[in-house]
């Protein structure tokens, strides 16, 4: 059975303060009762407060970004290893913000794909088509090329370390959401993609989480979905109520 998980991507958000209260407010959460990873992803200089912080806890640290070098200089970024010294398990990579803003190229994906991979880091693979690819029915071909150009250079072993992050860019902090079956439909054609290039057993055990104002109203329709394992979520994970709920919508 595939691992289901859901991600707070905080982005931004929270000094120390504000994300040691977030994270006190998290364990007093009883996550038990649903069979799901709790993820979080605190900025940079949270992780380490967070990691000892959750010490005792399930819930899963994540770094929002990764750089794909070893060491050196390289001002302002932070390397693999770096990471997994604070506890991070998990990376964001490929997010739509990092895409755009920053103009990330598939390429440089690639690269911190490997650099992951190579530290024992898990990795949440962020991909989606923005509103003009989504009109033009570029949508299916979008998140194939993404795929192929930034992941697609690793073997079938490393992927039980690769969680899918499917995000419709146009539903990002919009408001806007897929609806639960054109989340399915594209979820269900990544899966196949994934098939193609492995195997069926790699597509049927990589989980796939789908990211796009996700909120505790919509959030068990949406994960009642056959090929949705779970979401990714901004906004609401700042609320550490909101994020309860949509956890437990499993």
């Amino acid at each position: 059975m595939r691992t289901q998980i859901v991600a707070g991507n905080w982005k931004m958000n929270c000094n120390l303060d504000e994300s040691q209260h977030l994270l006190n407010a998290l364990k007093q959460k009883d996550f038990s009762k649903a069979d799901v990873e709790v993820v979080v992803a605190p900025p940079y200089t949270n992780l380490y407060a967070a990691h000892q912080s959750l010490k005792d806890s399930s819930i899963k640290i994540s770094s929002q970004n990764i750089n794909e070098n070893e060491k050196g200089a390289f001002t302002g970024e932070v390397s693999p290893d770096m990471l997994k010294s604070v506890g991070v398990e998990y990376v964001i990579i490929g997010h739509s913000e990092r895409r755009a803003i920053y103009a990330e190229s598939d390429e440089l994906l690639a690269k911190k794909v490997t650099a992951a991979l190579k530290h024992d880091l898990k990795i949440m693979f962020c991909i989606g088509e923005v509103l003009e690819q989504r009109k033009a029915d570029k949508h299916f071909e979008v998140v194939k090329e993404q795929l192929e150009k930034g992941l697609f250079h690793i073997g079938a072993s490393d992927m039980k370390n690769v969680v899918i992050a499917y995000e419709p860019v146009w539903a990002i902090g919009t408001g806007e959401t897929a609806s639960p079956e054109q989340a399915q439909e594209i979820h269900e054609h990544i899966r196949k993609v994934l098939a193609d290039k492995y195997n069926a057993d790699v597509a049927e055990q990589t989980s796939i989480l789908y990211g796009g104002s996700v909120k505790p109203n919509n959030a068990k329709e949406i994960f009642a979905k056959k090929d949705v394992d779970g979401g990714l979520i901004g906004g609401a994970s700042l609320d550490a109520d909101s994020f309860a709920e949509i956890v437990m919508s499993f």
